[in-house]
């Protein structure tokens, strides 16, 4: 199930011309799901008891059956590891997100470590740094000795979240794409019961896929059991069956125009990880890629650069930070999918605005559904600029990078709406953010009109977030000439139909800058130069409100975050309904 219903006609990848027809019906809606709610109580405890059945004999019957004698080979993964969390793993320790692990005091039964951290050692992703940071002979020796640990703890009864679904399926990836280091050994023990292992992982996995979540989850836990189809002897028929549930994955994580149902950058990437490298796995046994896979793969990475700015850097949406240029064009070169960005992500919800050097990103959707998003945002109608290699108007972001610069409280705030560009209304998130973490009640529709003319690109959006509780209508019209010289915006605040009379109430509109800008107000508070390190001058004004300058952050792509700076305007909604007008302007 989607997390939300579309009404409007696909989108297609930016054409050459900046005023071509855009493909979209006009006025349409974007509606959030009805029954978007968390994990029910009755579905917690299934999902327990299912949890349960894996440490059953049942259970551990099926995993059983011929372990391989070897892999018929062993596929190539083109995209690049972190040399320098390579290195810290030959020096004996791991590093994730500003935390370090000693490898020697690791327990596989008991890893008390953020979630995140937990994940990454089982998935076994490290691999891939570990051999950019040295060669076979120097990297081996401490894969084995890992694998050792973690078969020694994990490699006979099934538990999360060692097993769990994506976990599994990265493992099993990994595992095959990295096999020289796990597999140079010469004790023939140790030898059988990691290809035991694989393929008692391959069988978990037949098993669980389907029960996996929505979206990234069960597009890995697939191709997985598809990779484990191709890499080991007999897996005739798991093809078949692999081949038909990575297709049913593809077509309800991955909407129709490539973006995937969590909404989340960092996700979108992953799937098309995921999917490169059981490209990779089709290559190397010289196998006819699926029409599945190759869809899905040329949807997703046209979706996914159109998040990215001047700098090739994505966006900060949905929990992501600014993800670094080199990993975007590795995994896009590892793809060897050459398009360009998507202009009109309408399923995905994000908007891109191209004239001259500047890009605009809108988040143009009601949020994710709950259950599919752990690191979901308020941050509809929210926008970032970004003018060539420089950035001017962020969101925070990194929600989803919890770690040790990110704790937990930090990145629940990095969540709300004032964490966004955009406008907060009585200080309250346009969806509520519940105290267990998941998305509330808010935005459930959208509407969108975008048009692209000759002087320039015109998108007019509002949203309901604000109306059940306060009822206002949000409306925001952004307009931005044909040279990107200006970004002119107007937030609009209007009494919702049927609703009572709302009353007066205060409202901030909020605009983060990034790191570099220097912000000078004006003398009557109603503009600021922008200076931007090694970049153009640009200005703002506003036409209404008192313009302030306060304390921001800025979150990275490694999870760490940077102090900055944001511009408030604050005014007050009115009853009969008010506007609040702005400009950005290159000025120099």
């Amino acid at each position: 199930m989607n997390n939300y219903r579309r009404i409007s006609a696909r989108a297609a990848p930016e054409p050459a011309s900046d005023v071509a027809d855009d493909g979209i019906d006009q006025g349409k809606r974007l509606i959030r799901v009805a029954d978007d709610k968390g994990l029910s109580l009755a579905q917690k405890i299934a999902n327990h008891f299912y949890l349960l059945s894996w440490k059953t004999p049942i259970h551990g019957r099926r995993l059983k059956g011929k372990y391989p004698l070897k892999l018929l080979a062993v596929p190539d993964d083109e995209m690049p590891g972190d040399t320098q969390a390579g290195q810290a793993i030959r020096t004996g320790h791991f590093l994730f997100r500003g935390q370090k692990q000693s490898i020697d005091a690791l327990d596989f039964n008991r890893l008390a470590l953020s979630s995140a951290f937990i994940d990454h050692i089982h998935s076994f992703r490290w691999l891939r740094d570990l051999a950019s940071a040295g060669t076979r002979e120097q990297g081996a020796p401490i894969a084995e000795a890992m694998m050792r640990k973690w078969l020694s703890a994990h490699s006979e009864t099934p538990s999360e979240p060692a097993w769990r679904a994506d976990n599994a399926g990265w493992r099993l990836l990994f595992w095959t794409a990295y096999a020289p280091l796990i597999l140079s050994s010469s004790d023939l023990v140790y030898r059988s019961l990691v290809l035991n292992c694989i393929a008692r992982t391959a069988r978990h996995l037949d098993r669980i896929a389907d029960k996996a979540p929505m979206g990234l989850p069960r597009i890995v836990a697939w191709c997985a059991i598809v990779a484990a189809s191709l890499l080991i002897p007999g897996g005739g028929p798991r093809k078949i069956f692999g081949e038909a549930g990575l297709k049913r994955a593809i077509d309800s994580g991955i909407h129709a125009d490539g973006g995937i149902v969590s909404r989340s950058p960092l996700a979108q990437m992953e799937a098309v990880m995921a999917l490169t490298m059981l490209a990779a796995v089709y290559a190397v046994r010289r196998e006819a890629v699926p029409a599945c896979l190759d869809d899905g793969l040329n949807r997703a990475v046209p979706a996914l650069l159109g998040l990215t700015h001047g700098d090739g850097g994505l966006g900060s949406w949905q929990g992501a930070g600014a993800i670094d240029p080199a990993l975007v064009s590795g995994l896009v070169q590892a793809s060897r999918v050459r398009a360009r960005p998507l202009r009109q992500a309408r399923d995905w919800g994000y908007q891109r605005i191209v004239a001259g050097a500047t890009v605009v990103q809108v988040d143009a959707a009601p949020p994710p559904v709950a259950r599919l998003a752990e690191a979901g945002c308020a941050s509809t109608g929210a926008i970032e600029i970004s003018d060539g290699p420089h950035r001017l108007v962020i969101n925070c972001g990194g929600a989803g990078l919890e770690g040790a610069w990110i704790p937990r409280d930090l990145a629940q705030g990095l969540r709300t709406t004032a964490a966004h560009s955009t406008l907060i209304l009585d200080d309250c998130n346009s969806t509520a953010l519940l105290p267990d973490g998941t998305l509330g009640k808010g935005v459930t529709e959208v509407e969108l009109n975008r048009q692209e003319l000759e002087n320039g690109s015109r998108l007019d959006l509002l949203h309901d977030g604000y109306v059940r509780r306060m009822g206002y209508v949000h409306r925001r019209l952004l307009l931005m000439s044909g040279d990107g010289k200006e970004v002119r915006g107007e937030d609009m605040l209007t009494p919702a139909e049927r609703r009572r009379k709302p009353a007066k109430l205060p409202v901030l509109l909020r605009f983060h800058l990034a790191p570099g800008v220097e912000p000078t107000l004006t003398a009557n508070n109603q503009g600021a130069l922008l200076r931007i390190d090694y970049g153009a001058l640009w200005q703002f004004r506003t036409g209404s409100g008192v313009l302030t300058v306060e304390e921001s952050l800025w979150v990275d792509g490694d999870g760490r975050p940077h102090p900055t700076r944001q511009l408030v305007v604050t005014t007050e909604a009115l009853p009969g309904g008010s506007s609040i007008g702005w400009l950005f302007k290159r000025v120099g």
